[in-house]
Order: structure tokens, then C-alpha cells, then sequence
């Protein structure tokens, strides 16, 4: 069941009951008030789990929710002092609340508790293509990064010694990368490179480490990400977005209060990442410090895919809920699945389209979850590009752990292409029509 219908005209029904004093009710009002009181009794039982309700008397002190006031019940009528039974005139979560706080515990210790296991639910994988894609994985990686360092330009040189040439360069780090061996150990499979045509030249070892201190080289390996992603295109409709940390060299010590004495570790960088759900390639990425948050690299994330995808879903956690970012995302053609927060309310500033997703969100949960579902691919993304190329950055300056990092989210997206080729049959082609072919010639 697709709940995007149902978000448009679920309260749309005009069908009508006749009651026994003859009245004509509307059967989605009936409907909508079921569901209202379920939510209320499910409040209430939150409430009295969670909450210390005092008896004063005849009446009752009912803390809010949330935990900023108390409200005052009186069960006899019944009633409440809270603003939602001020305006409606029916039971409260309040009332509920005492309610479900006067009822005596049960004891059947004559009856067996039996728990079901759920069944969860699993995908068949193509194993002779996985295999297959596995064994010859290296061998295609060289040629698919040397056919992607094809479409970078060398910049103009005028004076100075001869460099050596940015495509190859690239390569060569890429391919450092790809090995998760140190650079003197990798030299001896970069001769081999050599050998195969690849590159021209073997470069030495600290021109290879230099090489990642280059800011330049930043928006280079952001624009190969995305060239690397464009085979794609015709797979990947549906995505999902997270972030995730990278640790690094840099000691960081803190002062321990629970301990009381002081704590080593090492600091971190995050990396925030769009991915198709489908295949797991990586369509966007941004790096942010360790303490920054989730929210702001959405809007970019989002805005780059869209330039070269088209979205259908866009399936985030609680931590990117937010009016602007789900604007942003029906805007560009998609959908958002992206759960409200525990205290969120059904206003949002007045805002139509909040109110319709969360009202999805409250009383279509299971057809939620369905798409919701999606989102645990791009944690997924980030197991398979922390166990392959590690989850701990080499350098040491700020520019070079950033290319670091795009180096491993690049060659984590080539090894998808190849997986690709393997299981979907798709022919890779770099800068064909490419987008992003005039800016790196710049």
C-alpha cells in the first residue's frame, strides 16, 4: 500500500452511517475518531509507565508529557485543566493517565508466557555474480580508475620543474587507498600498474603522500565521486542519507567524571553521505569536524543527487526532521520518509505539508516502515566502506584526511560499479555527456 494516496485524499471519503436516533454521521469523522482516542489511551499508558502521579484528595496531579507542567484531573466528572480537554470536551491522555494508574496488576501465573520470534525478512543474493564480481575485482578496479582519471584535464604549467600529471596522480592515490597497504609496501603493485599501462611513470613514495595535502584536489575527488555514481542513474530512484565518524591520529583527552581522571582517545571526522538504497553508490558526500551536526549537510547532499538523479524516496532518521529539510526534498519531485521526533505535534508552524507527513507518520505507520525500511542501506554504505578501506584516517593535516576520505568513498564507488556489472549487466562509461566534465576541465 503506497501511503502518498492516502496522505492526498484519505479524509477525502464522503460515504455516511445513519445512527439509531437517525442522524448521519461521516464514516471517515467515525473513523478519525477511533484512531484519536487509540492515540490518547496509548499516551495515557506512556504517561503512567513513565510519569509520578499524586492524589490530592478527590482529584489527581497529572504531569505533562513532556514534562514542563501538571495537570489536574477529576474523575468523577470527568475532567481536566489541560487545553486539549478545554477544546474538545472529551477524555484526555490525563485521564487516562489515572485511569490506567488505578488498575490492579494481573498475576496468571497459570498461563504460560510463550514469545514469538519475528521472522525477519531476507534477500536472495546472486552468489555466482558476487563471486564472479569478487575474483576479478582488482583487475577491474585498475581499468575502470584509469578509464576515470581519463577525464581530468592537467592544469597549465608555465614554469618550474615538470610535474607529474594530475590524472596520474590521482591514480596512484586511489590506488594506495584501494590497497589499505602503507605507500612503500603498495610501490611494488603501482610498477605493476606501470607495467599494464596505466600510468606512465612509477612516482616515488612521498609524491604520493604529498600529493593529499593538495586542496585542490578536494573539489576534483567530490566531482569523480559523482561521475563514478552517473552509470547508475537508470537503477537508482530511491535514497537514504546518514552520517558516520572516522577516527583519526590526533590524540583528544577529556576529563572523565564518572571515572574521575582524565581519558585518551582519538579526535574524529564525519562524513556525511547520500547512497542509492538499490546498489549502495555513493551519489553525494560531505565532511564536516567530529562535533558538527547531521542537519545542515542535507540540504547540499540532496540538491547534488537531484542534479543528476531523479528522487523518488529520500529516507533519513529523526535527526534530519525538519520543515525546511522536507520542503526541500517534495520540492525537487521526492518523497520524504523521515520520523517525527517524540515531542513533534501535528502544527509545524502552519505548514500543510508537515501536517500531511505527519499524520502519515502517526496513523500509517506500517505503510511508513515500508519505505522506511530503505534507510538501513546507507548504514550498510558505511559498513562496506569502513571494513574494506578502514575506519581510521592515515594523515595528519586537515586537508589531507578530507581527501582521504573522498579517496575511500571514490573507490568504494567504483567497486559498486563493478559489482553492478556483474549482477545488473550495466556497461560503465565515464564522461559521456558528463556534467561534471566542463568543471574539472577548468
Amino acid at each position: 500500500m503506497d501511503i502518498l494516496p492516502l496522505a492526498l485524499g484519505s479524509f477525502a471519503e464522503r460515504s455516511t452511517v445513519r445512527t439509531s436516533r437517525g442522524q448521519r454521521i461521516s464514516v471517515s469523522a467515525t473513523r478519525a475518531r477511533g484512531e484519536l482516542i487509540m492515540q490518547r489511551q496509548e499516551k495515557g499508558r506512556a504517561i503512567a509507565t513513565h510519569r509520578l502521579i499524586e492524589r490530592k484528595g478527590e482529584l489527581w496531579e497529572v504531569p505533562s508529557q513532556s514534562g514542563k507542567g501538571k495537570y489536574t484531573v477529576d474523575l468523577e466528572k470527568p475532567s481536566c485543566t489541560c487545553p486539549d480537554f478545554a477544546l474538545r470536551g472529551l477524555k484526555c491522555k490525563h485521564i487516562y493517565a489515572v485511569e490506567y494508574t488505578l488498575i490492579p496488576p494481573t498475576k496468571t501465573p497459570e498461563t504460560p508466557i510463550t514469545v514469538s520470534k519475528t521472522k525477519r525478512p531476507t534477500y536472495r543474493q546472486d552468489w555466482p555474480a558476487y563471486h564472479a564480481a569478487q575474483t576479478h575485482e582488482k583487475a577491474h578496479f585498475q581499468a575502470l580508475l584509469h578509464d576515470l582519471c581519463q577525464g581530468i584535464k592537467e592544469p597549465a604549467q608555465n614554469m618550474g620543474r615538470h610535474r607529474l600529471p594530475r590524472s596520474e596522480t590521482v591514480f596512484s592515490s586511489a590506488f594506495k587507498v584501494y590497497s589499505t597497504t602503507s605507500t612503500r609496501r603498495f610501490m611494488s603493485e603501482l610498477v605493476q600498474a606501470s607495467a599494464y599501462g596505466y600510468i606512465e611513470s612509477v612516482p616515488h613514495y612521498n609524491s604520493i603522500l604529498a600529493s593529499f595535502q593538495n586542496p585542490d584536489l578536494t573539489p576534483l575527488l567530490h566531482d569523480l565521486i559523482g561521475e563514478s555514481s552517473l552509470c547508475l542513474k537508470s537503477v537508482e530512484v530511491d535514497f537514504a542519507v546518514d552520517s558516520s565518524g572516522f577516527s583519526t591520529s590526533r590524540p583528544l583527552s577529556w576529563y572523565n567524571a564518572r571515572y574521575g581522571h582524565e581519558q585518551e582517545n582519538h579526535d574524529w571526522m564525519k562524513i556525511h553521505l547520500m547512497c542509492g538504497v538499490k546498489t549502495n553508490i555513493v551519489t553525494s558526500v560531505q565532511t564536516t569536524g567530529s562535533y558538527a551536526n547531521d542537519s545542515p549537510p542535507f540540504r547540499p547532499l540532496v540538491q547534488a543527487t537531484a542534479q543528476n538523479f531523479r528522487l523518488r524516496d529520500v529516507d533519513a532518521d529523526k535527526a534530519y526532521s525538519g520543515k525546511a529539510n522536507l520542503e526541500l526534498v517534495t520540492h525537487l519531485g521526492g518523497m520524504p520518509y523521515v520520523p517525527f521526533k517524540k515531542n513533534t505535534t501535528g502544527e509545524g508552524n502552519g505548514s500543510p505539508l508537515w501536517q500531511k507527513l505527519w499524520h502519515i507518520y502517526q496513523y500509517h505507520r506500517d505503510a511508513f516502515l515500508t519505505h522506511y525500511h530503505q534507510r538501513s542501506n546507507v548504514e550498510s554504505t558505511m559498513w562496506m566502506i569502513k571494513s574494506k578501506f578502514g575506519e581510521h584516517i592515515r594523515s595528519k593535516t586537515d586537508v589531507a584526511m578530507v581527501n582521504e576520505l573522498l579517496y575511500k568513498v571514490l573507490c568504494h564507488n567504483i567497486c559498486v560499479v563493478i559489482q553492478s556489472v556483474y549482477e545488473l549487466g550495466i556497461e560503465p562509461t565515464f564522461w559521456a555527456e558528463s556534467p561534471f566534465a566542463q568543471k574539472v576541465a577548468a
